[in-house]
Protein backbone atom coordinates (compact mmCIF):
# COMPACT_ATOMS: atom_id res chain seq x y z
CA UNK A 1 0.00 0.00 0.00
CA UNK A 2 1.29 3.68 -1.20
CA UNK A 3 1.96 5.61 2.48
CA UNK A 4 -0.02 8.26 2.63
CA UNK A 5 1.63 11.46 3.55
CA UNK A 6 0.09 14.51 5.53
CA UNK A 7 -0.20 17.94 3.69
CA UNK A 8 0.34 21.24 5.77
CA UNK A 9 -3.46 21.96 6.47
CA UNK A 10 -4.03 18.27 8.16
CA UNK A 11 -1.03 18.75 9.91
CA UNK A 12 -1.93 22.14 11.42
CA UNK A 13 -5.60 20.60 11.99
CA UNK A 14 -4.00 17.56 13.93
CA UNK A 15 -1.18 19.61 16.01
CA UNK A 16 -4.33 21.12 17.15
CA UNK A 17 -6.70 18.34 17.77
CA UNK A 18 -3.69 16.35 19.71
CA UNK A 19 -2.87 19.74 21.59
CA UNK A 20 -6.61 19.86 23.20
CA UNK A 21 -7.08 16.20 23.93
CA UNK A 22 -3.17 15.96 25.36
CA UNK A 23 -1.63 18.79 25.93
CA UNK A 24 1.24 17.22 23.47
CA UNK A 25 2.74 20.27 21.31
CA UNK A 26 3.94 19.43 17.75
CA UNK A 27 5.60 22.32 16.04
CA UNK A 28 6.49 22.73 12.62
CA UNK A 29 8.98 19.72 11.30
CA UNK A 30 7.16 16.89 13.31
CA UNK A 31 5.07 15.83 10.26
CA UNK A 32 7.33 12.42 10.21
CA UNK A 33 5.95 11.88 13.62
CA UNK A 34 2.59 11.83 13.34
CA UNK A 35 2.93 9.82 9.48
CA UNK A 36 5.38 7.44 11.20
CA UNK A 37 3.04 6.76 14.69
CA UNK A 38 -0.85 7.12 13.43
CA UNK A 39 0.38 5.27 9.72
CA UNK A 40 -0.74 1.85 10.98
CA UNK A 41 -3.98 3.21 12.21
CA UNK A 42 -4.45 5.01 8.84
CA UNK A 43 -3.84 1.76 7.33
CA UNK A 44 -6.02 0.12 9.42
CA UNK A 45 -9.16 1.90 9.63
CA UNK A 46 -9.10 1.96 5.29
CA UNK A 47 -8.28 6.02 5.89
CA UNK A 48 -7.78 7.74 2.57
CA UNK A 49 -6.15 11.08 4.26
CA UNK A 50 -5.59 12.59 7.81
CA UNK A 51 -8.11 14.41 7.42
CA UNK A 52 -10.62 11.16 6.91
CA UNK A 53 -8.94 9.69 10.17
CA UNK A 54 -9.21 12.98 12.59
CA UNK A 55 -12.81 12.84 11.28
CA UNK A 56 -13.32 9.49 12.49
CA UNK A 57 -11.74 9.99 15.58
CA UNK A 58 -13.82 13.24 16.63
CA UNK A 59 -16.94 11.12 15.96
CA UNK A 60 -16.18 8.41 17.95
CA UNK A 61 -18.06 9.52 21.13
CA UNK A 62 -16.34 6.15 23.06
CA UNK A 63 -13.29 8.24 22.54
CA UNK A 64 -11.71 4.72 21.40
CA UNK A 65 -9.43 6.05 18.54
CA UNK A 66 -9.04 9.11 20.81
CA UNK A 67 -7.55 7.25 23.09
CA UNK A 68 -5.58 5.40 20.18
CA UNK A 69 -3.85 8.08 19.07
CA UNK A 70 -2.75 9.87 22.26
CA UNK A 71 -1.60 6.18 22.69
CA UNK A 72 0.64 6.75 19.49
CA UNK A 73 1.65 9.81 19.39
CA UNK A 74 3.21 9.74 23.51
CA UNK A 75 5.23 6.58 22.83
CA UNK A 76 8.39 7.22 24.32
CA UNK A 77 11.34 5.28 23.86
CA UNK A 78 12.47 4.00 27.44
CA UNK A 79 14.70 1.08 28.37
CA UNK A 80 16.00 0.06 32.27
CA UNK A 81 18.51 2.21 33.16
CA UNK A 82 17.94 4.67 30.66
CA UNK A 83 20.98 7.16 31.16
CA UNK A 84 23.23 5.49 33.94
CA UNK A 85 23.85 8.58 35.55
CA UNK A 86 20.74 9.58 37.41
CA UNK A 87 20.13 6.33 38.89
CA UNK A 88 23.97 6.24 40.33
CA UNK A 89 22.70 10.10 41.91
CA UNK A 90 19.91 8.62 43.25
CA UNK A 91 21.61 5.20 44.80
CA UNK A 92 25.16 7.28 46.04
CA UNK A 93 23.54 10.82 46.82
CA UNK A 94 19.67 11.37 47.28
CA UNK A 95 18.30 8.00 48.39
CA UNK A 96 21.00 8.06 51.51
CA UNK A 97 20.75 11.62 52.44
CA UNK A 98 16.76 11.54 52.21
CA UNK A 99 17.33 8.61 54.79
CA UNK A 100 19.60 9.53 57.11
CA UNK A 101 16.97 12.80 56.77
CA UNK A 102 14.06 10.65 57.37
CA UNK A 103 15.24 8.77 59.95
CA UNK A 104 16.18 11.56 62.12
CA UNK A 105 12.83 12.92 61.99
CA UNK A 106 10.78 10.13 62.19
CA UNK A 107 12.71 7.86 65.38
CA UNK A 108 11.17 4.73 66.13
CA UNK A 109 8.59 4.92 62.82
CA UNK A 110 9.64 3.20 59.50
CA UNK A 111 11.52 6.48 57.22
CA UNK A 112 8.90 7.20 54.49
CA UNK A 113 10.33 7.41 50.28
CA UNK A 114 8.06 8.73 48.24
CA UNK A 115 8.73 8.99 44.64
CA UNK A 116 6.94 9.82 41.65
CA UNK A 117 7.76 9.44 38.11
CA UNK A 118 5.87 11.41 36.09
CA UNK A 119 6.29 10.56 32.44
CA UNK A 120 6.64 6.61 33.36
CA UNK A 121 6.19 5.44 29.92
CA UNK A 122 5.59 1.06 29.80
CA UNK A 123 7.40 1.09 34.14
CA UNK A 124 11.20 0.74 33.25
CA UNK A 125 12.88 3.80 35.37
CA UNK A 126 10.22 2.96 38.28
CA UNK A 127 11.29 -0.75 38.21
CA UNK A 128 14.82 0.44 37.87
CA UNK A 129 14.20 2.78 40.96
CA UNK A 130 12.89 -0.57 42.90
CA UNK A 131 15.94 -2.71 41.69
CA UNK A 132 18.40 0.13 43.61
CA UNK A 133 16.00 0.43 46.66
CA UNK A 134 16.39 -3.31 47.18
CA UNK A 135 19.90 -3.72 46.83
CA UNK A 136 20.78 -0.60 49.45
CA UNK A 137 18.60 -2.65 51.88
CA UNK A 138 15.64 -0.16 51.52
CA UNK A 139 12.33 -2.82 51.27
CA UNK A 140 9.02 -2.98 52.37
CA UNK A 141 10.03 -4.18 55.86
CA UNK A 142 11.92 -1.41 56.87
CA UNK A 143 11.00 1.70 55.01
CA UNK A 144 7.45 2.52 54.21
CA UNK A 145 8.11 3.11 50.13
CA UNK A 146 5.76 4.76 47.85
CA UNK A 147 6.54 4.10 44.25
CA UNK A 148 4.23 6.00 41.96
CA UNK A 149 4.45 6.25 37.73
CA UNK A 150 1.81 7.75 35.91
CA UNK A 151 1.66 8.51 32.10
CA UNK A 152 -1.10 9.63 29.77
CA UNK A 153 -0.89 6.62 27.71
CA UNK A 154 -3.62 3.86 28.75
CA UNK A 155 -1.53 1.11 26.61
CA UNK A 156 1.70 2.09 28.76
CA UNK A 157 0.06 1.91 32.13
CA UNK A 158 -1.60 -1.53 31.41
CA UNK A 159 1.96 -2.63 30.52
CA UNK A 160 3.85 -1.02 33.37
CA UNK A 161 1.34 -2.67 35.86
CA UNK A 162 1.54 -6.04 34.33
CA UNK A 163 5.65 -5.40 33.89
CA UNK A 164 5.83 -7.78 31.01
CA UNK A 165 8.87 -7.58 29.01
CA UNK A 166 9.96 -9.12 25.83
CA UNK A 167 13.60 -10.51 25.31
CA UNK A 168 14.37 -7.63 23.69
CA UNK A 169 13.38 -4.96 25.86
CA UNK A 170 14.53 -7.30 28.42
CA UNK A 171 17.78 -7.03 27.26
CA UNK A 172 17.82 -3.53 26.75
CA UNK A 173 19.68 -1.43 30.12
CA UNK A 174 19.41 -4.92 32.35
CA UNK A 175 22.87 -6.63 33.44
CA UNK A 176 22.33 -10.76 33.12
CA UNK A 177 22.40 -11.18 36.94
CA UNK A 178 19.89 -8.22 37.39
CA UNK A 179 17.59 -10.25 34.72
CA UNK A 180 17.82 -13.50 36.88
CA UNK A 181 17.32 -11.82 40.05
CA UNK A 182 14.10 -9.81 39.31
CA UNK A 183 12.41 -11.34 36.92
CA UNK A 184 11.15 -14.53 35.99
CA UNK A 185 11.19 -15.80 33.16
CA UNK A 186 7.92 -16.07 30.80
CA UNK A 187 6.43 -17.39 27.63
CA UNK A 188 6.55 -13.78 25.98
CA UNK A 189 9.50 -12.47 27.80
CA UNK A 190 10.69 -11.62 31.09
CA UNK A 191 8.27 -10.91 34.06
CA UNK A 192 8.98 -8.47 37.03
CA UNK A 193 8.82 -10.33 40.12
CA UNK A 194 5.80 -9.62 42.81
CA UNK A 195 8.03 -8.36 45.14
CA UNK A 196 9.36 -6.08 42.96
CA UNK A 197 6.04 -4.84 41.09
CA UNK A 198 4.24 -4.39 44.79
CA UNK A 199 6.54 -1.55 45.56
CA UNK A 200 4.96 0.14 42.82
CA UNK A 201 1.67 2.27 42.05
CA UNK A 202 0.76 3.04 38.40
CA UNK A 203 -2.05 5.45 37.02
CA UNK A 204 -3.24 7.05 34.16
CA UNK A 205 -2.85 11.03 34.28
CA UNK A 206 -2.64 14.11 31.62
CA UNK A 207 0.05 16.47 33.07
CA UNK A 208 -2.37 19.02 31.97
CA UNK A 209 -4.61 18.35 34.26
CA UNK A 210 -4.05 19.13 38.40
CA UNK A 211 -2.39 16.52 40.54
CA UNK A 212 -1.92 18.17 44.24
CA UNK A 213 -4.41 15.58 45.15
CA UNK A 214 -1.13 13.14 44.92
CA UNK A 215 0.21 14.32 48.12
CA UNK A 216 3.75 15.06 48.73
CA UNK A 217 6.84 13.54 47.03
CA UNK A 218 10.42 13.61 48.02
CA UNK A 219 11.66 12.76 44.67
CA UNK A 220 10.46 13.63 41.34
CA UNK A 221 11.35 12.66 37.59
CA UNK A 222 10.48 14.58 35.20
CA UNK A 223 12.79 13.51 32.60
CA UNK A 224 12.52 13.63 28.73
CA UNK A 225 9.15 14.69 27.99
CA UNK A 226 8.88 18.36 28.71
CA UNK A 227 9.81 18.59 24.91
CA UNK A 228 6.66 17.96 24.46
CA UNK A 229 4.93 20.76 25.44
CA UNK A 230 4.61 25.02 24.98
CA UNK A 231 6.76 27.02 26.95
CA UNK A 232 3.63 28.41 28.70
CA UNK A 233 2.39 24.76 29.17
CA UNK A 234 6.05 23.77 30.95
CA UNK A 235 6.13 26.57 33.18
CA UNK A 236 2.78 25.54 34.44
CA UNK A 237 3.54 21.93 34.66
CA UNK A 238 6.70 22.81 37.04
CA UNK A 239 4.88 25.39 39.13
CA UNK A 240 2.32 22.01 40.00
CA UNK A 241 5.22 19.85 40.26
CA UNK A 242 6.61 22.20 43.05
CA UNK A 243 3.45 22.07 44.91
CA UNK A 244 3.81 18.39 45.53
CA UNK A 245 7.63 18.35 46.39
CA UNK A 246 8.29 18.10 49.63
CA UNK A 247 10.58 21.40 51.04
CA UNK A 248 14.14 19.56 50.97
CA UNK A 249 12.68 17.11 47.96
CA UNK A 250 14.61 16.64 44.60
CA UNK A 251 13.57 16.96 40.63
CA UNK A 252 15.63 14.76 38.31
CA UNK A 253 14.81 16.13 34.36
CA UNK A 254 16.32 15.19 31.18
CA UNK A 255 20.25 14.99 30.59
CA UNK A 256 19.88 17.89 27.96
CA UNK A 257 16.95 19.05 29.40
CA UNK A 258 17.02 22.50 31.39
CA UNK A 259 14.65 24.72 33.66
CA UNK A 260 16.49 27.92 32.74
CA UNK A 261 13.62 29.19 30.46
CA UNK A 262 10.96 27.51 32.35
CA UNK A 263 10.82 28.06 36.15
CA UNK A 264 12.79 30.15 38.64
CA UNK A 265 11.55 27.85 41.59
CA UNK A 266 14.20 25.64 41.74
CA UNK A 267 18.41 25.60 42.26
CA UNK A 268 20.94 23.49 40.91
CA UNK A 269 23.41 21.06 41.95
CA UNK A 270 25.93 18.59 40.76
CA UNK A 271 27.29 15.14 42.05
CA UNK A 272 28.55 12.45 40.02
CA UNK A 273 28.20 14.57 36.80
CA UNK A 274 24.34 14.46 37.03
CA UNK A 275 22.45 17.65 37.63
CA UNK A 276 19.51 17.72 40.60
CA UNK A 277 17.42 20.66 41.32
CA UNK A 278 15.90 21.99 44.66
CA UNK A 279 13.95 24.51 46.14
CA UNK A 280 15.94 27.59 46.10
CA UNK A 281 16.82 28.68 49.43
Amino acid sequence: MTKITINAEEFRNFARYILTISGIFLGAGKEYLVETRLGPIMTRLGCRSYAELLQKAKNDHKKNLEYEIIDAISTNETYFFRDKAPFQLLQHKIIPDLIDRRTAKNYGQKPAIRLWSAANSTGQEIYSIAMILVEMGITPEKYNIRLFGTDISDAAIAKASYGLYNKFEAARGLEPSRLQRYFDVHENGYKIKDRIRAMAQFKKMNLMQPFSQMGKFDIILCRNVMIYFTPEDRKRIYENIAKVLEPDGYLLIGSTESLINDTNLFSSSKYLNSVFYQFKQ
